[in-house]
């Protein structure tokens, strides 16, 4: 399958409506899912896999799979399974979350969470591209290798960035990277770069940014940051993304809530006309993909059909 240009993001919710979502958004024709992973709502891997088999043309991923829970040898045959029954369609992104949630939730050890990236993802490379992984590293310690005569089934990798040396690994080791609430001009400014000098390190093509895209249709100024905060407020509480937004030229205030002028550059709202242009000139002006979460504002239901024909124009 062709790499689309636009898809969206969900959040399971239980098993069987997660399920319909992702068939429903087939029907509709958007061309890429993007499922996130929270530890207490329903495996992605397995809705996915669930997904792949009553689903014909949608392009299937994960946004992100956190590393620190799941041995890397499992994961590579759960995304084996599901790019064996949608050839083509799955991307693995992956990515080593937030030391508390690693730490409260799990009990992992965050430790360095790059090390731990470029250990993880020689172990997936070699299995889901190779064929064998024989990695001895500080977090990672796999032997394996594919039963004789079984093909590896080369599942693209995506890694989370969220600062340049992020990019920089994805540009070195990855098919992708994927970003979280990030502004525009900062991927194009400080990530694209960084992907790009990990790309020339290893000698190999950049490969494809993709752009977390906040989309809100509404035209109410004031509705949108109110909904905007309500779901991604919490984030101007986490010290990683803190640095990141203020690198952006859009430092969090002592009150700890999302500047408005950050919302302004974040979030893409207005009308569906409006939205679409503004999601056009995003990858007119160097994204490679852009990846949606719909921001309700009045009505959900219409508001995420109406995004769904978006991103079908799109492709």
């Amino acid at each position: 399958m062709s790499l689309p240009k636009a898809g969206l993001v969900i959040t399971p919710s239980t098993a069987r409506a997660t399920l319909d979502t992702i068939v429903q958004a087939d029907r509709r024709g958007v061309p890429m899912l993007w499922s996130i992973t929270l530890a207490t709502l329903p495996d992605p891997m397995t809705l996915l896999a669930a997904a792949a088999v009553q689903t014909g043309q949608i392009g299937l991923g994960t946004a992100i799979v956190q590393t620190y829970p799941r041995n890397p040898v499992v994961l590579a045959m759960q995304a084996a399974a599901i790019d064996g029954l949608a050839p083509g369609r799955f991307r693995l992104g992956i990515g080593p979350g937030s030391p508390r949630p690693m730490e409260g939730i799990y009990g992992a050890t965050y430790g360095k969470p790059l090390p731990h990236l470029r250990e993880y993802v020689a172990a997936l490379r070699g299995l889901l591209w190779e064929g064998a992984a024989h990695v001895e590293g500080l977090t990672v310690r796999v032997h394996a290798e594919l039963p004789n005569g079984v093909q590896p089934p080369r599942v693209p990798i995506i890694l989370s960035a969220l600062r340049p040396l992020s990019f920089r690994l994805a540009g070195e080791l990855a098919d992708g990277a994927v970003s979280w609430i990030a502004p525009v001009p900062y991927l194009l400014k400080a990530a694209l770069p960084a992907m790009r000098g990990g790309a020339a390190k290893a000698d190999r093509p950049t490969p494809r940014l993709i752009a977390h895209v906040p989309v809100a249709l509404s035209e109410d100024r004031a509705q949108v940051h109110s909904a905007s905060r309500a779901r991604f407020g919490f984030y101007a509480r986490l010290p990683f993304y803190i640095a990141m937004f203020a690198e952006a030229g859009f430092p969090v205030p002592g009150d700890g809530t999302l500047p408005d002028a950050l919302l302004d550059e974040l979030i893409v709202r207005g009308l569906p006309v409006q939205v679409e242009a503004r999601l056009r000139a995003i990858l007119d002006g160097g994204i490679d993909e852009v990846m949606v979460t719909v921001v309700p504002v009045v009505d959900e239901a219409a508001e995420n059909a109406a995004t769904a024909r978006i991103l079908a124009a799109i492709g």
